[in-house]
């Protein structure tokens, strides 16, 4: 089977009556550069040469983290949602790897107690919301692999003990671990140390980070041994006295773009400081920007600091700089912004982001199959989950049970075809269901950049059941954006639960192929801006046809196919656009079709509907509006919607229902 490439189709003819242009906004981080003196450009991406904001969002580790095999967290494993003490301590202590997702505020009692972190985790807020106050993240010895991102650790001040000298009470504290990302999070007004990362802890980078409003922000070392190797970038240190960090004894400690300012001010003079490099600590520090530090940036004798192309405002005291440390970029590739953007893009983008929350899920890097990654979504999950899936051909069934609702399946490939799922069951062997290579069971899934495909053979096997579906959805508010659906018969079935019950789906810039009512149910269903190719079976008069709708009579509205066009290598004359299908006689499924402004092939009969199963396609409710091309010529077997009732069958009035649903709003 082949298809086209995913493209957007051309513009409209010109009688004006074929496609929408299409306009797209693109948002891009721009970020001033004038001023600085000394700071590097933006480094660019190792294989294309090009500077992305996009791994600000990625879920993979950078810096030492990503190095020695790299931190995954609770990669592979279950995902769970947590919103109280019990379930959190309990996923985050067992032996199995989870992604645990943290949603509102979860108060830990006793007041500063422990949560135990075990390895492979991830624990992640939803949203920006996930919250633990009073309570400490804790990381035992021997524990790795562990990702803590996008929450808020709040609030367990012991008043009076300014130094934390009465309770150890951190927000995150590890003690010879390894393989640790600490990322996008807030941390404020806690008993002791915001973060503490102790006794030889390795391959740890802490990034994206808000320390705001305490004594000791992050300390690392504790330990005679010169091992640890941290990375530590976009950081925002305010309304901190010390340890901005303090680095004792690292084997390597690479600080970059980070932000300090609004320093406490109590009139110490020794122990109110920004970055120490302590101990034999080799510290590197680049493009950082400090407002109002005392001591930015220090180092014992015994260490070593360089520092080039940060940015001081209001900075007294010490200043050193000696020896040559390290080379970063012998260990790894990073992107260097401009010492003079870090105040803007780090308030902006330091601290939980609601866009973080969302769960990405990698096939098959984390989980070996489609279906693997939809099993470990949750059941009753309550926002979206994206499975991500690298180019390849996929052979197998993938199954999204009415459980497991806002799901993202998306190839990761340049082009949808470079991602396939495919598999080569029949009806004869399961039923029309189970011959679907994709089933869709639940609420608002959405497929992106992608292709489904069954690719029986039906020329070469005689069955009694051909029917080989590539798709078949029953569920409510399905999208499919830049997908290819490849078979033919029965290629796409998008149908909903029951006869009166209505489900919509939304097919946009997508690619359809099949002969036998290859795009059928009852699902309401607008494919716009897309191709359909009705392929040929060899006949010279009867090749087959396009729809097959059972639409209830209740619901006034079933397929529309608008903006499109219909491609076909048939003969002329030999392809129906439609036929109604009554399934299982049942006279309340009343076919609806409408085909408006979408181009037609010299393949469509001049009496493009036909009967079906003893069923007339004129009582059906079947119609054109503003078709055009060879195959659109009017005959008298070809009803037209009224220019009076065009404004009543548009894609806002098929898909809206009661939720307002407008998934064509969105790119």
């Amino acid at each position: 089977m082949t298809h086209l490439h995913s493209k957007r189709l051309p513009g409209p003819p010109p009688r004006g009556r074929a496609l929408a242009a299409v306009v797209g906004l693109v948002a891009a981080l721009a970020l001033g550069a004038i001023g600085q003196a000394k700071a590097d450009a933006p480094a660019p991406d190792r294989m294309s040469g090009t500077v992305s904001p996009a791994d600000r969002w990625t879920d993979r580790a950078h810096g030492f983290a990503s190095l020695d095999g790299g931190t995954t967290g609770g990669a592979g494993g279950k995902v769970v949602t947590v919103t109280d003490q019990a379930s959190l301590a309990r996923y985050a202590a067992a032996e199995e790897p989870y992604i645990i997702r943290v949603s509102g505020a979860i108060a830990v009692e006793p007041f500063g107690s422990d949560i135990v972190v075990a390895s492979d985790k991830t624990v992640i807020g939803v949203g920006d919301t996930g919250e633990i106050v009073h309570g400490e993240l804790h990381l035992n010895p021997g524990t790795h692999n562990v990702i803590i991102r996008n929450l808020t650790i709040r609030d367990s001040y012991v008043e009076g003990d300014w130094d934390g000298k009465t309770q150890d009470f951190d927000a995150i504290q590890m003690d010879t671990v390894d393989h640790v990302w600490i990322d996008h999070n807030r941390f404020t007004h806690m008993g002791d140390g915001l973060l503490d990362i102790r006794k030889d802890s390795q391959y740890i980078t802490v990034s994206y980070n808000r320390f705001t409003d305490h004594n000791k922000a992050l300390g690392i070392g504790w330990t005679t041994n010169v091992l640890t190797q941290i990375t530590i970038d976009h950081n925002w240190f305010t309304g901190t006295k010390q340890r901005n960090p303090s680095a004792d004894n690292c084997a390597y400690a690479h600080l970059y773009n980070n932000y300090l300012s609004a320093q406490v001010d109590d009139g110490d003079p020794v122990w109110t400081y920004g970055n120490w490099s302590r101990g034999h600590t080799k510290m590197v520090i680049e493009n950082s920007y400090y407002d109002g530090v005392q001591h930015p940036y220090q180092a014992d004798a015994t260490a070593e600091l360089v520092q080039r192309g940060s940015i001081l405002r209001g900075t007294g005291g010490r200043h050193d700089e000696w020896g040559t440390a390290f080379a970063p970029r012998d260990f790894y590739d990073y992107r260097l912004d401009p010492a003079s953007a870090v105040p803007a893009l780090v308030t902006r983008f330091s601290g939980p982001q609601k866009r973080i929350g969302a769960v990405e899920l990698n096939v098959p890097a984390d989980y070996p199959t489609v279906q693997a990654a939809v099993d470990a979504v949750p059941d009753g999950n309550d926002s979206v989950v994206t499975v991500s899936i690298a180019p390849g051909t996929y052979r197998a069934k993938v199954f999204v049970p009415a459980a497991k609702p806002r799901i993202l399946l998306r190839g990761t490939g340049q082009d949808r075809s470079d991602t396939v799922i495919v598999h080569d069951t029949p009806a004869a062997y399961g039923g029309s269901t189970g011959s679907a290579t994709v089933r869709i069971a639940s609420n608002d899934v959405t497929a992106r950049n992608l292709t489904f495909s069954n690719d029986f053979d039906e020329a070469a096997h005689e069955l009694n059941g051909e029917q080989a579906l590539a798709m078949k959805t029953t569920g409510d508010r399905i999208v499919f954006e830049d997908t290819a659906f490849l078979g033919n018969q029965d290629t796409l079935m998008t149908d909903s639960p029951s006869l009166t019950a209505i489900s919509r789906v939304y097919i946009r810039d997508s690619y359809i192929e099949g002969d036998v009512d290859f795009i059928y149910g009852r699902a309401t269903t607008v494919v716009e801006r897309s191709v359909i190719k009705a392929l040929s079976r060899g006949s010279a008069t009867n090749n087959g046809y396009i729809t097959a709708a059972s639409t209830w009579k209740g619901n006034p509205y079933g397929f529309l196919i608008t903006g499109s066009r219909i491609v076909s290598d048939a003969p002329a004359e030999s392809f129906h656009l439609g036929r109604p299908w009554h399934p299982g006689g049942e006279v309340d499924a009343v076919a609806q079709v409408l085909i408006r402004d979408t181009e037609l092939p010299a393949a469509v009969k001049s009496s493009p509907w036909t009967d079906m199963s003893g069923f007339s396609w004129k009582d059906a409710r079947f119609a054109e509006y503003r078709t055009y091309g060879p195959g659109s010529a009017v005959t008298a077997d070809r009803p037209q919607l009224p220019d009076a009732d065009a404004a009543k069958y548009t894609v806002a009035n098929y898909l809206s229902g009661a939720d307002g649903w407008a998934p064509y709003a969105h790119h």
